[in-house]
């Protein structure tokens, strides 16, 4: 029996892997639910699951839930301090790490330096503290299994393989749902329209991300520090139909490719039973449907954000935060209504050129410079 803390149980991540649980009740068991302020989806999965400790970053939205569970013997907690102790009780094995933004790197370090293993899924922790999260896993002997899409499909194409072969990564993009289209085309976009992607079902942040490529660009700088190579052997591949999860080029020309129907249960589920595969009972990809698979350049110009997100990886230091929290206040305010769409990446731009960069910052400064970029922009 494996013992799972669900941090970001009510995300799009999160309530995918708590399907996996119902599928695995003997093997799986949830020892700790966390969220941002859902008290009432929270609330049903303390009922059917009956975990130690249940934590509602939001201190009100905590006590209307400790209120609401006061028949149960689950603890409620709050705030940072809450997530935390989640993400370190004793009898966790796996930590998955599913909340959004950057709140999510001190659980994750604190579930480290406890010995448990990550399963993660969180950008913001690698984006931003990589050169720290990273140093933390190697000392502590500690395993992080990526459960992004692209990611696990890199990962499942290392395996059996020597690291030292790898020649390239070759990241896959569905390209969104502006694909095609040039600047001019996309002066007018609406927040309706950007979250209309054409393959995946996600939460509205990644969503607007994928429609700019900025996800993707942060995905460049999560792969660089989970499979340690450098940004010239990391190429982003823009891929319509989202068959192949992503590949690996090896230096006798040999490229292992991940395939699968665009779901997310799969990367989840092997992350979680990592290194064993389990049944799932989910679509099965019939390749005698397929018309054809394409593969193009990403366009640069049009997608700026994807052009900022490499600059900000190459240069490092504290430049990925000011990149990740830009987007962050700029996708809210788009959303809004207060800017528009092609407006997202002037925004990071701004940041970006007015910052003064800190070449390896401490994990104090990273959160001092994510809260400065957020009150000035």
């Amino acid at each position: 029996m494996k013992n799972l803390v669900i941090l970001g149980s009510t995300g799009s991540i999160g309530t995918q892997t708590i399907d996996i649980v119902r599928n695995y009740k003997n093997e799986l068991h949830v020892s700790a639910v966390a969220a941002l302020k859902n008290v009432d989806l929270v609330e049903k999965q303390v009922r059917e699951f009956g975990p130690k400790v249940a934590v509602l970053y939001n201190e009100e939205a905590a006590k209307e839930l400790k209120t609401r569970l006061a028949d149960t013997e689950t603890r409620v907690l709050s705030g940072m301090d809450g997530l935390i102790e989640a993400a370190t009780l004793e009898e966790a094995d796996i930590v998955v790490g599913a909340v959004v933004g950057m709140i999510g790197i001190r659980p994750t370090i604190a579930a480290i330096r406890a010995h448990k293993t990550i399963a993660l899924a969180n950008k913001e922790t690698l984006v931003t503290a990589g050169h720290i999260v990273m140093r933390e896993a190697r000392e502590n002997g500690v395993k992080i299994l990526p459960v992004d899409s692209e990611h696990s499909a890199i990962f499942q194409s290392m395996q059996g393989e020597e690291h030292s072969k790898v020649e390239k990564i070759l990241l896959t993009a569905s390209g969104g749902p502006f694909r095609g289209r040039k600047r001019s085309d996309l002066e007018g976009m609406t927040a309706a329209d950007a979250l209309k992607h054409p393959n995946w079902d996600m939460g509205p942040k990644v969503t607007i991300d994928s429609s700019t490529l900025v996800n993707k660009g942060l995905e460049v700088m999560e792969a660089r520090w989970l499979f340690d190579v450098d940004y010239e052997n990391i190429e982003v591949l823009v891929h319509p139909q989202s068959v192949i999860h992503s590949a690996v080029q090896y230096v006798d020309g040999a490229v292992m490719a991940q395939l699968g129907v665009p779901d997310m249960h799969l990367p989840i589920q092997y992350a979680l039973f990592y290194p064993h595969r389990m049944p799932l009972s989910e679509e099965r990809l019939d390749l005698t449907k397929l018309a054809s698979l394409t593969f193009e350049k990403p366009d640069y110009d049009t997608f700026k954000g994807l052009s900022l997100a490499f600059r900000a990886a190459r240069t490092g230091g504290s430049l990925p935060t000011v990149f990740n929290a830009a987007d962050e206040v700029a996708v809210q305010r788009f959303l809004k209504g207060e800017i528009k769409y092609l407006e997202i990446a002037d925004e990071i731009e701004k940041a970006m050129d007015n910052h003064k960069l800190i070449e390896n910052p401490t994990l104090d400064e990273i959160i001092e410079v994510e809260k400065a970029v957020r009150e000035c922009l």
